[in-house]
């Protein structure tokens, strides 16, 4: 696929039959909904949204309302902010419409759509979410919202997921998390949760917020820490440029570089699955199944700044991350029924640990930190992702420092054990990556969340250094979870496969969810194993989109019909 000639949303012939896919692959230059424009250190991101524009028929986006499609150019912006624009310091959100700011996501989009359709988007909205405040944290981009006008539901959200929102006191401007009193749903990427955590709103001043559907206005907000400053329409721009000059001074990005391009992925979908340079997917569709193999580097990756920049998307660990991240999408929107995720690797472990070598060592460089970062970000979708996730270290994997990431991730990790043959039998390898440069949503790295934060057995193995460790050694350590040798493997892995796939997918979402974030919670890990599992449940329940459901009858007139007992 070309991100430059490709739709959102496509048809092709999978197995016989004609399906409905969506990509996540765009350029600036199909925007039907954002513009970009870039001055120095200051980039700006004008929402004017094309109502005829949906990613499907059948809704207009009015008022500044947003669905898939938006989100995917807005990832896809963000994303080349970070890689072709590193001297940005600040984003700015703007609307390019009058007195609407953003309303939110599309309720007539929402009422059309079926309960999966849902929730990926709004998963993939929280993840979108997710990465500004991730880039503000770990690499310096900061986000301001300038807003101007109605700012509701996910527009509200969107600048709750920034730096700092300021807000034109011009009476009619107001923010607002109208779901609960007009929809009977929840603010579905984060809203209430965010509210609380992030901004310190005090609970009974939320309650009042989230169950009126009139918005708040400037001085109210602030007074209620809904905003941080606001003024009149004849100095807004001045408190803008206030703010602007505050977040430049907090940023650490790098002051005059040259990005790189991001040049179109090349992935071919075919009946197998999908397929990239280093990442492959082959999907068993009547087993429910899919196994994701990630090569390790063919040959030693570049290793200064200049090669590193020369070689730009291409450059191997950059080129791993954008492969990976668009192959989890495509998993996780495209193939709902397949339930299993069987994660491998192939290749030398000795060119995985040399890559690893090569972050360390240049981590300071602007596009080894935002390459590092993107990886983050892609290791923390598959902690989120209700999949059912199992790692194999088979014969001739590489599951070795960033690559042993992967396996982390998962609910199971099944390692090979050969004892005739301990020469041809796979390893894993620890490096520096695994003791802080991808902390999961919990803010933990996944040793951490694995050992439950036992320090002492953290520290027993940052000692281990990078050794090359047996099926043995790995399972004394608790590294893996089981090590069926040559004989048993092949039966062991497919009676594990075939009872994973009889189990209730609703069942294993909920197990897996609350299994993965032992320990403490955050606001990240708050807003995807509890607000996401009551916006889940909510979503198919008739008070919300039953026929007399209030997100059915959205802008009929027609008053819901509630169901008034409290479950």
């Amino acid at each position: 696929m070309n991100a430059m000639t490709e739709p959102l949303l496509f048809k092709q012939v999978i197995a016989g039959q004609e399906r409905e896919l969506v990509s996540f692959a765009t350029h600036p230059s199909k925007y039907q909904h954002w513009a970009l424009s870039v001055e120095g250190d200051v980039a700006r991101l004008k929402l004017d949204i094309n109502e005829d524009g949906g990613i499907k028929p059948g809704y207009k986006l009015k008022l500044n309302s947003y669905d898939l499609g938006v989100d995917i150019e807005l990832h896809d912006a963000v994303n080349r902010i970070r890689f072709e624009h590193p001297a940005v310091k600040v984003v700015v959100f703007e609307s390019g419409k009058e007195k609407i700011w953003c309303s939110g996501a599309n309720i007539y989009m929402l009422g059309l759509s079926t309960h999966g359709w849902k929730v990926n988007f709004c998963k993939f909205t929280n993840e979108t979410r997710n990465g500004l405040e991730d880039s503000s944290r770990h690499d310096g981009l900061k986000a301001i919202a300038a807003v101007t006008g109605a700012c509701a539901g996910g527009g509200y959200e969107l600048a709750l997921a920034c730096d700092r929102i300021v807000m034109v006191d011009d009476r009619s401007s107001t923010v607002s998390l109208p779901e609960v009193p007009l929809l009977g749903v929840l603010p579905g990427t984060g809203g209430l949760t965010r509210v609380t955590d992030k901004r310190k709103v005090r609970r009974d001043l939320a309650d009042i917020f989230c169950t009126t559907s009139e918005g708040v206005r400037a001085d109210r907000a602030r007074d209620w820490k809904l905003i941080d400053a606001y003024a009149k329409p004849q100095q807004f721009n001045a408190l803008l440029a206030t703010e602007i000059e505050a977040l430049r001074a907090q940023s650490t990005r790098a002051a005059a570089s040259k990005g790189i391009e991001l040049t179109p992925l090349k992935a071919l979908i075919d009946d197998t699955g999908y397929h990239y340079s280093v990442v492959d997917v082959q999907v068993d569709r009547e087993k429910r199944m899919a196994t994701i193999t990630v090569k390790a580097p063919a040959a030693v990756i570049e290793s200064t700044p200049e090669t590193i920049e020369a070689a730009g998307a291409s450059w191997y660990p950059l080129k791993l991350q954008r492969e990976l991240d668009d192959a989890v999408l495509n998993l996780r929107t495209n193939e709902l029924e397949v339930g299993t995720w069987v994660i491998k690797t192939q290749g030398d472990a000795g060119q995985v640990i040399r890559m690893d070598e090569v972050l360390a060592k240049l981590n300071d460089h602007w596009l080894v930190k935002e390459t590092t970062g993107a990886l983050r970000r892609t290791l923390a979708r598959l902690d989120v992702t209700s999949r059912s996730l199992i790692a194999l270290l088979d014969a001739g994997s590489c599951f070795a420092g960033t690559f042993y990431e992967l396996a982390l991730a998962c609910d199971r990790i099944y390692m090979l054990d050969l004892p005739d043959a301990p020469d041809s039998a796979p390893a894993l390898q620890l490096s520096a990556a695994n003791f802080g440069w991808f902390p999961a949503v919990n803010g933990l790295t996944r040793l951490q969340t694995r050992f439950c934060e036992d320090e002492a057995t953290i520290t027993q193995l940052k000692n281990l250094g990078d050794s090359k460790l047996r099926a043995d050694q790995a399972l004394a350590l608790g590294l893996v979870t089981l090590t069926p040798d040559d004989i048993d493997w092949e039966d062991e892995i497919r009676i594990m496969l075939e009872e994973r796939a009889s189990l209730s997918p609703d069942a294993m979402t909920g197990m897996e969810a609350s299994l993965r974030f032992p320990g403490k919670e955050t606001m990240e890990t708050r807003v995807f194993g509890r607000l996401s599992a009551w916006q889940n449940w909510i979503f198919i329940r008739p008070n919300a989109v039953g026929e007399d459901g209030a997100l059915k009858l959205f802008g009929t007139g027609k008053k819901a019909k509630f169901d008034w007992k409290r479950i």
